[in-house]
């Protein structure tokens, strides 16, 4: 999901000097397209130069036909490699999920996008003025729980600590709001655990009915979950989940000090085994588990609007604004949905262990699901976001990459210590 709240920002082009046969991938077919060609070598230097174990890349293009290959290894220091069929978590991806049962609901007529927050949750500051799609599309101003220091320790603490939803509500309510509700954007994971659990209470039932009965089984998606709070284990097979740092160290930015950098990129710094650290304190904001093949389906049926009506998707895609007002092609945030840059619709995700990336672009149809088993590489950007920076050029040209990602944290507006990525451009980096 991202651990926090705000964006990485990308606004120079990726240039890339890629050593061409660096590494090898396993591809499923055996006639690809010839894009593969290009893209093996970069996903396959990024990764070594990056420090990401492994990863799994799908590409579905109408016009130059579909690619799926599996890079690296799935535990490091072993000969274990990644496949199709693995499962990872995909944290704030669950976002979209969460608003799209929402946006059923209102469809429905059993509720209203512009109700306030307090007709259904008691005790939210400005409750009586935030709205569910204020909620939705990062606007309410509340404070983002994951901020809180005593939190981030708690989980260093005890990983297998399992949070309710109302934990998390009162550490972010004890917290005086960010700005008054539609001021601007913020990414914010209290807004999603609300919608949570205005769900439950419309529909009288857990969220996990919710995403079954309304999503997973209208789209055969027979390899996505959403796991129990005190369920932490993940379906096989899966590959190890790894990360650098701890929830505390990375509160600020998701770099790691030079020092440590360089012995990560040297392989003398390992990453911590996160794999079956609870998801719990993610809830509706970031714990559903996915495998490449189920992620290209539900993006492409979240981009074509085949989840929502006519009218209701036309209001999802109309919802999403510009993120920087001054740049408005660079990338926007919606109705729990991203545009990253000009054609690429969807999420990503961000959570210690994993990282994935979906989008589709209507126009083209051109999809892209990228899997990783490291959450943020040493530079501090999301491991999955670095392959995909090195992929869109190749579709889109030089100047293509989007900017700012509304589902990333530290971006170089609000975070100007935020660190240069190996590219050369300012970095994407996840929120909590």
């Amino acid at each position: 999901m991202g651990y926090r709240r705000s964006f990485g920002v990308l606004i120079a082009a990726v240039a890339l000097t890629v050593a061409a046969g660096c590494g090898s991938s396993n591809d499923t077919g055996s006639k690809e397209p010839g894009y593969a060609a290009t893209l093996r070598p970069i996903i396959t230097e990024l990764m070594k130069d990056n420090a990401i174990p492994g990863a799994v890349v799908v590409v579905e293009s109408p016009k130059d036909g579909d690619w799926t290959a599996t890079f690296g290894t799935g535990a490091i220091g072993k000969d274990d490699p990644m496949t199709v069929d693995d499962h990872f978590r995909i944290g704030s991806n669950t976002k979209t999920m969460t608003v799209t049962v929402l946006m059923q609901l209102a469809q429905e007529g059993k509720l209203s996008l512009g109700d306030p927050i307090g007709k259904y949750w008691p005790g939210v500051p400005n409750g009586d003025r935030i709205t569910l799609a204020q909620l939705a599309e990062m606007r309410s101003g509340l404070y983002n729980y994951t901020f809180d220091y005593d939190f981030s320790a708690a989980i260093d603490k005890d990983p297998q600590k399992v949070w309710t939803p109302e934990e998390l509500l009162a550490i972010a309510f004890a917290h005086p709001v960010d700005f008054q509700p539609g001021e601007r954007f913020e990414y914010c994971n209290t807004n999603t655990i609300l919608l949570g659990l205005v769900i439950e209470k419309v529909t009288n039932m857990p969220v996990a009915d919710n995403f079954r009965q309304r999503i997973f089984e209208p789209l055969g998606l027979k390899h996505t979950s959403f796991p129990a709070p005190a369920d932490s284990s993940m379906p096989d097979p899966h590959p190890q989940g790894y990360a650098f740092g701890t929830m505390v160290s990375t509160i600020d930015t998701f770099a790691l000090p030079p020092d440590q950098q360089a012995a990560a990129l040297a392989g003398t710094l390992k990453p911590g085994n996160q794999t079956t650290s609870s998801p719990s304190w993610t809830w509706t904001a970031g714990a559903a588990i996915s495998t490449v093949d189920d992620m290209t389906t539900y993006t492409k049926a979240l981009v074509d609007g085949k989840l929502l009506d006519a009218e209701f998707q036309k209001m999802r895609m109309d919802s999403i604004q510009p993120i920087d007002p001054a740049n408005p092609a660079m990338a926007g945030y919606g109705l729990g949905l991203v545009r990253f840059g000009e054609h690429q619709f969807g999420h990503d995700g961000q959570i210690p262990g994993y990282m994935t990336y979906m989008a589709s672009d209507p126009d083209s149809g051109l999809t892209i699901v990228v899997a990783t088993n490291l959450a943020a590489v040493p530079s501090g950007e999301g491991s999955a976001l670095v392959l995909v920076k090195g992929m869109l050029p190749t579709f889109y040209g030089s100047g293509a990459v989007p900017g700012h990602d509304p589902a990333q944290r530290n971006s170089a507006t609000n975070n100007p210590a935020a660190s240069v990525s190996p590219t050369g451009s300012t970095p994407w980096t996840t929120p909590r």
